[in-house]
């Protein structure tokens, strides 16, 4: 459920909010605050985001991209219009740091000064595991590249608080990684791509986790240790690929196609739980929430699940929201905001879900449950 559904100085924050004389992280002002950080209470002191463009807040917005959304009617229903991400209002990301006690993260491309002293925003639209991922939108910032950034900020932050403050730091922050729906969307379904004649599902599913635990890993070495994994949603039964269908109905064969890849990154998970020394990974189950959310739409108060509210064509997913279309006035009453990605109401559903649920929605614990670690 990406472009084609889920940062950075989350180290600052982490960094900000180490040990400073009594001042435990994440329990007590943030003294590179102007007022101390006293207004809120912030669970965690920072928080690193990585992923595409579920979770992209305007990364792409200055990229020569095809993915892009910097344009009304996205943000139609967030506070200061849009800003480049892909939805009429919050993301996922947007309403977990609230949850945390963070203010909203700000992208990469964007943060400077006080900016970034409670985490950045890495993720970008159209970006994949694998770098080759997402090439027919042109720009976007793979992974590999993601990563490099956050590297540049934990650079400059060991510079200004020494290496021992910063990996002290470091490890109470959350690094929240979302990605992989392009590897699929924009890679192996793409007729342009030589991958589906070079891989069936499963050795395409090791393909991408093999990368992906070695992505994790650097992650790991450069301090991190607190990770949230999002796994992948029923992208078989979003707009853009229903649209492909006369009866619109789900392809559950791009559903098999991407299972193994989820189970596979929770075997990851538990070994890298199980290997790396104060590790803790955590999974949110994308699938299972997405499925809890159509079985049980009326109790959620969603009319529509099948069609975006901001679209073109069969399922309004043959052509995505183009720019000052006009949307569905009941956004709230959609599943879908466009071809590929959800609603702000579903953003919020999942995130709350992610927060504080069970081990049906997020494995072994919850965000909350972390963050107090």
């Amino acid at each position: 459920m990406a472009v084609g559904m889920l940062w950075t100085y989350c180290m600052v924050v982490c960094l900000g909010m180490a040990l400073i004389g009594n001042v435990v992280l994440g329990q007590g002002p943030n003294p590179f605050l102007p007022d101390g950080g006293r207004k809120r209470r912030e669970m965690v002191p920072a928080m690193f985001i990585f992923g595409d463009s579920l979770i992209d807040n305007g990364n792409n917005n200055d990229l020569p991209s095809f993915a892009k959304a910097n344009y009304f009617p996205y943000g139609i229903d967030f506070n200061g219009g849009p800003t480049g991400r892909f939805s009429n209002g919050y993301t996922m990301v947007d309403e977990i740091a609230e949850l945390l006690g963070l203010p909203l993260i700000p992208a990469y491309s964007e943060a400077s000064g006080d900016q970034i002293l409670h985490g950045v925003n890495y993720a970008s639209a159209a970006a994949g595991i694998l770098d080759i991922t997402g090439r027919n939108f042109v720009g976007r910032i793979p992974f590999d590249r993601q990563i490099q950034n956050f590297q540049t900020t934990l650079d400059q932050i060991t510079d200004n608080l020494g290496a021992l403050d910063a990996a002290e730091a470091l490890a109470k922050c959350i690094f929240f990684v979302g990605i992989g729906s392009n590897d699929y969307l924009n890679n192996y379904l793409m007729p342009n791509y030589p991958t589906r004649n070079q891989y069936n599902g499963q050795q395409y599913a090791d393909l991408l986790v093999q990368k992906y635990t070695q992505q994790l890993r650097r992650l790991y070495n450069l301090g991190a240790r607190k990770f949230v994994v999002a796994g992948l949603g029923r992208m078989g039964c979003i707009p853009s690929i229903l649209a492909q269908s006369n009866a619109g109905v789900c392809s559950e064969e791009v559903n098999r196609l991407v299972l193994p890849f989820n189970t596979k990154v929770k075997t990851m998970m538990n070994s890298l739980n199980a290997n790396l020394p104060g590790a803790r990974f955590i999974y949110i189950d994308i699938a299972h929430l997405f499925q809890d959310l159509v079985a049980n739409a009326r109790t959620y108060g969603f009319r529509v699940v099948n069609r975006g509210c901001c679209g073109i064509g069969r399922n309004r997913g043959q052509i995505t929201c183009l720019p000052f279309q006009t949307p569905c006035n009941n956004r709230d009453e959609y599943i879908f905001w466009d071809a590929f990605h959800p609603t702000e109401k579903v953003n919020i559903i999942m995130a709350r879900k992610a927060f504080s649920g069970d081990t049906s929605v997020v494995y072994p614990i919850n965000i909350q449950q972390l963050a107090n670690l």
